[in-house]
């Protein structure tokens, strides 16, 4: 067990020098522990070089499976030892950006308030992080890729609408002027409505990084944009913005989701279940409303 600690603390830093200082353990220690280690198991889990130090494929899926586990272990010994099973430690959350600017800030507050002994960071990301490698917790995504090493569930539900300033008429034919995301491609769009479907050819004339500044752009007349309903609910009640349909098969999810191989903890059982009790609908119309409640 001893090794085992000492080779997942010696992959967690990249280097025996690096582990030795953050435990402020001799280094020697470490390297004969991690030997008699791979010996145990006739097994090279790192690759030595003369500058750097790398983990081998066999140990890097020990370390993937180990590293939680005696996170996990440790904890519990902890809870059973101060007899106590409240909720504490660090919580690391990945979200994407939206989510993040929107929402996020408030569900962090919440949680923080209801779990005063968990240290919550949250970081802001769209890519596709490494939960292991990265020591995240809990990632939050919009329409995640099928992955078996993750499990969870959706929590929120949304679809895109096209939609533009209330002076902006709806068009009939011709080219519209759109406000959209980076490099997207799209030439047109489809959309939903009551007299089926129809699409509309775009003009991009404006690019914007963030669906946040799309929004603030459309809402100052500089073109129709594809946005979450939940993001523009409150601007079409109130006659700002016109939605002019639902675009075809545009339905979102985003999905709590953590390693299947990480036994679940207390920290992320206690923020599923804080999402689950701020969305208990999860629909575009309630995240809507917790944004306006916060606004």
């Amino acid at each position: 067990m001893l090794a085992l600690a000492d080779f997942t603390l010696v992959a967690r830093h990249g280097g025996f020098g690096k582990a030795a200082r953050a435990a402020r353990r001799p280094k020697a220690t470490l390297s004969r522990r991690v030997s008699k280690l791979e010996a145990a198991l006739d097994l090279r889990l790192f690759e030595r070089g003369q500058r750097d130090l790398k983990l081998t494929e066999e140990g890097r899926a020990l370390f993937e499976r180990a590293g939680a586990l005696l996170t996990e272990l440790e904890e519990t010994t902890a809870a059973i030892a101060s007899g106590s099973a409240a909720v504490r430690g660090r919580l690391r959350i990945s979200a994407p950006l939206l989510f993040s600017q929107t929402a996020m800030g408030r569900l962090a507050a919440g949680f923080a308030r209801r779990h005063r002994d968990v240290r919550l960071e949250v970081t802001t990301d769209d890519r596709a992080v490494d939960m292991i490698e990265e020591g995240y917790d809990l990632v939050i995504r919009v329409d995640p890729k099928t992955d078996e090493g993750l499990v969870g569930r959706p929590f929120l539900h949304d679809r895109l609408v096209v939609v533009a300033a209330a002076e902006m008429a709806v068009p009939t034919d011709g080219t519209v002027p759109a406000v959209v995301r980076g490099g997207d491609p799209t030439s047109n769009w489809t959309i939903d409505t009551s007299a089926g479907e129809h699409t509309i050819t775009i003009d991009p004339v404006l690019r914007l990084s963030s669906l946040v500044m799309i929004r603030d752009a459309v809402r100052l007349g500089a073109g129709a944009a594809r946005l979450p309903l939940s993001l523009v609910s409150r601007d079409i009640e109130r006659g700002r913005l016109i939605a002019w349909g639902d675009v075809a098969a545009s339905n979102i999810a985003l999905w709590a989701l953590y390693p299947t191989r990480r036994l679940l903890n207390a920290r992320v059982s206690a923020f599923l279940e804080f999402l689950r009790h701020s969305f208990p609908d999860g629909t575009p119309e309630e995240l809507a409303a917790y944004l306006e409640d916060q606004s």
